[in-house]
């Protein structure tokens, strides 16, 4: 199986990515957890895209806030797919980083999730491996099953209560 590759601009994005890891480990995907800034390491972030491939990477998730440009310049450097995840920040409380990372030019597709949206962007890195792999497709399926099963049970407590 392939690994996702799970990307900070900063180490103050760490309580947001966290809950990216938590979703890869409970789908029990392999993944790496880096500290790259598009602005403050851009050689590194670059080489560790362009690499991404080779060292068995299926797909990106890049979290970023304010200026968030580091989903599009590890998308710049790679064909892999890139998630972004725009982190909210004290200042425009994440509208920056989501304009930032949704806005990309034509030809530099960028996947954007909700601001902080970490555990959608690491389930979506897991449908992506999923289109080669059975098993975890059947992670995903039975994942669907069993939220479907509480939300209906929800309905029925609550629609018993106000009958």
């Amino acid at each position: 199986m392939k690994k996702v590759a799970v990307i900070m601009g900063s180490d103050s994005d760490l309580p947001v990515v966290e809950k990216a890891i938590g979703t890869l480990k409970k789908y029990g995907v392999e993944y790496e957890v880096h500290v790259y800034s598009a602005h403050r390491t851009p050689a590194e972030a670059g080489a560790f895209a362009e690499n991404a491939v080779r060292n068995g990477f299926g797909a990106i998730i890049a979290a970023a806030g304010k200026a968030a440009h580091l989903a599009g310049a590890l998308a710049a450097r790679t064909t892999l797919p890139v998630i972004g995840i725009p982190v909210k920040s004290s200042t425009l409380d994440g509208l920056d980083a989501l304009l930032s990372t949704v806005q990309m030019p034509s030809g530099m597709p960028v996947a954007t999730v909700a601001i902080d949206g970490a555990e959608n962007a690491a389930l979506l890195a897991v449908e992506i491996l999923a289109v080669s792999d059975d098993g975890l497709r059947e992670k995903l399926e039975s994942a669907r099953r069993e939220n479907t099963a509480k939300i209906l049970a929800k309905d029925a407590e609550i629609s018993a209560k106000y009958q």
